[in-house]
């Protein structure tokens, strides 16, 4: 039995690095769970944690593609993110939030939401959006922004990333006063607690530690 514990990566006490097909594999599952959780958020009004949550507060006042908000808000975080966190973790990052941006934008044409409740939009896209990151953090890479910060954050001081991340959040849905009802911007505020939550709980270097 602790043969194939050892083998499956059960209780595995040595770090083991990541393949590139399973890099691959990561970033590709991970963006499209999470693009599904945006999807749901942006069907129901809502707005996301972060800088998507910016993107959509964009998206919603001008009308222009989410997507493209998204990638460009994106950019200046990526010097940190060289600087700090390296070439590899930038250059998935940027795969992820690319990719993510693309499923987001082509998903409505593929599934069509006609009802959807916000509580349970927020719900939904707040754990469908931690099983994303958290994919996308074991595979060293994150959906940016602020995901980048929260996870040098955490590297660097030991501080948990969905703490780092639950701080900041709050600004930007206080910001989406601005664009959307108070029961909305509640919702909005359920599913950021659901998501950081996730993050807080789930996302421990002690607990994995493949690479």
């Amino acid at each position: 039995m602790s043969g194939d514990n050892r083998r499956f990566g059960f209780w595995n006490p040595a770090p083991t690095r990541h393949s590139a097909l399973e890099d691959a594999q990561g970033i590709a599952t991970g963006s499209m769970v999470a693009a599904l959780g945006l999807t749901l958020i942006g069907s129901a009004g809502l707005v996301a944690s972060g800088v998507a949550g910016v993107a959509f507060i964009l998206h919603y006042l001008t009308g222009y593609s989410f997507g493209l908000y998204y990638i460009v808000l994106n950019m200046p975080f990526y010097a940190l993110s060289l600087s700090r966190l390296g070439k590899a973790f930038t250059i998935k990052t940027f795969l992820a939030i690319c990719l993510t941006s693309l499923i987001t934008e082509i998903q409505p044409r593929y599934l069509k939401i006609e009802t959807l409740d916000p509580v349970w939009a927020a719900l939904l896209a707040g754990v469908l959006l931690g099983f994303g990151l958290l994919a996308l953090y074991r595979h060293r890479a994150s959906l940016g922004g602020l995901g980048i910060l929260a996870v040098y954050l955490q590297d660097r001081f030991g501080i948990r990333a969905g703490l780092v991340q639950l701080g900041f959040d709050l600004v930007v849905l206080a910001a989406a006063f601005a664009v959307a009802a108070p029961y909305i911007v509640l919702c909005s505020v359920i599913g950021a607690i659901v998501l950081n939550l996730f993050l807080t709980i789930n996302h421990r270097a002690d607990r994995y530690i493949a690479m």
